[in-house]
Protein backbone atom coordinates (compact mmCIF):
# COMPACT_ATOMS: atom_id res chain seq x y z
CA UNK A 1 0.00 0.00 0.00
CA UNK A 2 1.78 3.69 -1.02
CA UNK A 3 1.57 6.22 1.48
CA UNK A 4 -0.41 9.53 1.28
CA UNK A 5 0.84 12.07 -0.45
CA UNK A 6 1.88 15.80 1.18
CA UNK A 7 2.65 18.65 -0.22
CA UNK A 8 3.30 22.41 1.01
CA UNK A 9 3.50 25.52 -1.40
CA UNK A 10 4.31 28.93 -0.88
CA UNK A 11 2.81 32.30 -2.13
CA UNK A 12 2.85 35.13 -1.48
CA UNK A 13 3.45 35.20 2.14
CA UNK A 14 6.95 35.48 4.49
CA UNK A 15 7.49 31.57 4.93
CA UNK A 16 7.01 31.60 8.31
CA UNK A 17 4.45 29.04 8.51
CA UNK A 18 6.56 26.58 6.69
CA UNK A 19 9.29 27.68 9.42
CA UNK A 20 6.65 26.37 12.03
CA UNK A 21 6.34 23.34 10.23
CA UNK A 22 10.05 22.83 10.53
CA UNK A 23 9.59 23.57 14.18
CA UNK A 24 7.61 20.11 14.33
CA UNK A 25 11.28 19.16 14.98
CA UNK A 26 11.48 15.55 15.32
CA UNK A 27 7.79 14.73 14.65
CA UNK A 28 8.15 15.44 10.85
CA UNK A 29 9.99 12.11 10.87
CA UNK A 30 6.97 11.06 12.32
CA UNK A 31 4.77 12.20 9.90
CA UNK A 32 7.20 11.38 6.94
CA UNK A 33 7.68 8.21 7.73
CA UNK A 34 3.75 8.02 6.74
CA UNK A 35 3.51 10.30 3.90
CA UNK A 36 5.36 10.95 1.01
CA UNK A 37 6.62 14.81 0.90
CA UNK A 38 6.18 14.71 -2.88
CA UNK A 39 6.45 18.84 -3.40
CA UNK A 40 7.85 22.39 -1.33
CA UNK A 41 10.50 24.18 -0.65
CA UNK A 42 12.50 21.40 1.47
CA UNK A 43 12.01 18.94 -2.04
CA UNK A 44 14.08 19.86 -5.35
CA UNK A 45 10.90 18.71 -7.30
CA UNK A 46 10.18 21.67 -10.15
CA UNK A 47 6.49 21.05 -11.28
CA UNK A 48 3.34 20.50 -8.91
CA UNK A 49 2.83 16.48 -9.28
CA UNK A 50 -0.53 14.76 -9.68
CA UNK A 51 -2.54 12.95 -7.23
CA UNK A 52 -1.62 14.76 -4.00
CA UNK A 53 -3.78 13.95 -0.93
CA UNK A 54 -3.15 16.77 1.25
CA UNK A 55 -1.47 20.14 0.41
CA UNK A 56 -0.64 22.86 2.81
CA UNK A 57 -0.79 26.20 1.07
CA UNK A 58 1.19 29.31 2.30
CA UNK A 59 0.40 32.69 1.46
CA UNK A 60 -2.02 34.90 -0.28
CA UNK A 61 -2.80 34.85 -4.25
CA UNK A 62 -0.91 38.34 -5.12
CA UNK A 63 0.46 37.48 -8.60
CA UNK A 64 -0.46 35.94 -12.09
CA UNK A 65 2.35 33.41 -11.04
CA UNK A 66 0.18 32.63 -7.94
CA UNK A 67 -3.07 32.94 -9.58
CA UNK A 68 -1.82 29.88 -12.12
CA UNK A 69 -0.08 27.85 -9.30
CA UNK A 70 -3.42 27.64 -6.92
CA UNK A 71 -5.60 26.54 -9.55
CA UNK A 72 -3.24 23.90 -10.56
CA UNK A 73 -2.66 22.38 -6.90
CA UNK A 74 -6.36 22.60 -6.53
CA UNK A 75 -7.04 20.59 -9.40
CA UNK A 76 -4.42 17.96 -8.59
CA UNK A 77 -4.76 17.87 -4.78
CA UNK A 78 -7.55 15.53 -2.54
CA UNK A 79 -7.64 18.24 0.98
CA UNK A 80 -6.06 21.63 0.13
CA UNK A 81 -5.19 23.43 3.08
CA UNK A 82 -5.50 26.94 3.88
CA UNK A 83 -2.31 27.13 5.98
CA UNK A 84 -1.72 30.71 7.79
CA UNK A 85 -3.17 33.76 8.27
CA UNK A 86 -2.10 35.10 4.61
CA UNK A 87 -3.93 31.78 3.30
CA UNK A 88 -6.95 32.25 5.22
CA UNK A 89 -7.58 36.33 4.82
CA UNK A 90 -4.40 37.90 2.91
CA UNK A 91 -2.79 39.16 6.02
CA UNK A 92 -0.17 41.26 5.73
CA UNK A 93 0.24 40.81 1.45
CA UNK A 94 -3.65 42.49 1.85
CA UNK A 95 -2.10 45.31 3.20
CA UNK A 96 -1.77 46.64 -0.48
CA UNK A 97 -4.70 46.74 -1.52
CA UNK A 98 -5.86 50.02 -0.75
CA UNK A 99 -2.53 51.52 -2.39
CA UNK A 100 -3.24 50.01 -5.97
CA UNK A 101 -0.63 48.41 -8.32
CA UNK A 102 0.68 51.31 -9.76
CA UNK A 103 0.99 53.51 -6.61
CA UNK A 104 2.58 50.41 -5.07
CA UNK A 105 5.16 49.47 -8.05
CA UNK A 106 6.16 53.56 -8.17
CA UNK A 107 7.04 53.51 -4.76
CA UNK A 108 8.86 50.58 -4.41
CA UNK A 109 10.84 50.70 -8.37
CA UNK A 110 11.07 54.33 -8.66
CA UNK A 111 10.79 56.96 -5.69
CA UNK A 112 12.90 54.68 -3.54
CA UNK A 113 16.35 53.61 -5.92
CA UNK A 114 18.99 55.83 -6.78
CA UNK A 115 20.24 53.96 -9.88
CA UNK A 116 18.08 53.21 -13.02
CA UNK A 117 14.72 54.05 -11.57
CA UNK A 118 12.21 51.85 -13.31
CA UNK A 119 9.34 49.40 -12.69
CA UNK A 120 10.73 45.78 -14.03
CA UNK A 121 9.61 44.26 -16.55
CA UNK A 122 11.48 40.68 -16.41
CA UNK A 123 11.91 38.20 -13.69
CA UNK A 124 9.39 39.47 -11.01
CA UNK A 125 5.60 38.16 -11.26
CA UNK A 126 2.96 40.73 -12.75
CA UNK A 127 0.88 41.83 -9.86
CA UNK A 128 -2.92 40.83 -9.48
CA UNK A 129 -5.22 44.35 -8.84
CA UNK A 130 -5.92 42.79 -5.43
CA UNK A 131 -3.91 40.35 -2.85
CA UNK A 132 -6.24 37.55 -2.17
CA UNK A 133 -6.82 34.77 0.23
CA UNK A 134 -7.03 31.31 -1.35
CA UNK A 135 -10.59 30.35 -0.91
CA UNK A 136 -11.57 33.50 -3.11
CA UNK A 137 -9.92 31.78 -6.38
CA UNK A 138 -10.46 27.91 -5.38
CA UNK A 139 -12.25 25.93 -2.79
CA UNK A 140 -10.52 25.47 0.20
CA UNK A 141 -10.75 21.93 2.56
CA UNK A 142 -9.93 23.03 5.94
CA UNK A 143 -8.44 26.67 7.21
CA UNK A 144 -5.80 26.24 9.91
CA UNK A 145 -5.25 30.31 10.94
CA UNK A 146 -2.89 31.60 12.60
CA UNK A 147 0.88 33.85 11.94
CA UNK A 148 1.90 31.50 11.83
CA UNK A 149 -0.14 28.32 13.07
CA UNK A 150 1.76 26.74 16.28
CA UNK A 151 3.84 23.60 15.18
CA UNK A 152 1.67 21.50 17.43
CA UNK A 153 -1.21 22.49 15.49
CA UNK A 154 0.21 21.46 12.22
CA UNK A 155 1.31 18.35 13.63
CA UNK A 156 -2.02 17.49 14.93
CA UNK A 157 -4.03 18.48 11.53
CA UNK A 158 -1.43 16.23 9.61
CA UNK A 159 -1.74 13.24 12.49
CA UNK A 160 -4.84 13.22 12.44
CA UNK A 161 -5.28 13.51 8.20
CA UNK A 162 -2.70 10.72 8.35
CA UNK A 163 -4.57 8.45 11.08
CA UNK A 164 -8.08 8.98 9.38
CA UNK A 165 -9.66 11.10 11.63
CA UNK A 166 -11.61 13.83 11.25
CA UNK A 167 -9.38 16.78 12.52
CA UNK A 168 -9.75 18.21 15.19
CA UNK A 169 -7.99 20.99 15.76
CA UNK A 170 -8.97 24.47 17.77
CA UNK A 171 -9.67 27.27 15.30
CA UNK A 172 -9.70 25.73 12.25
CA UNK A 173 -12.69 25.22 10.18
CA UNK A 174 -13.50 23.17 7.43
CA UNK A 175 -14.44 24.78 3.93
CA UNK A 176 -16.25 24.09 0.78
Amino acid sequence: MSKPRVATVWLDGCSGCHMSLIDMDERLLDIFERADLVYGPLVDIKEFPENVDVCLVEGAVSSEEDLHKIRKVRERTKVLIAFGDCAVTSNVPGMRNPIGVAPLMDRAYRENVTLNPQVPTQWIPALLPTSEPINRVVPVDIFLPGCPPHADLIYTLLDDLLSGRTPAVAGARFGR
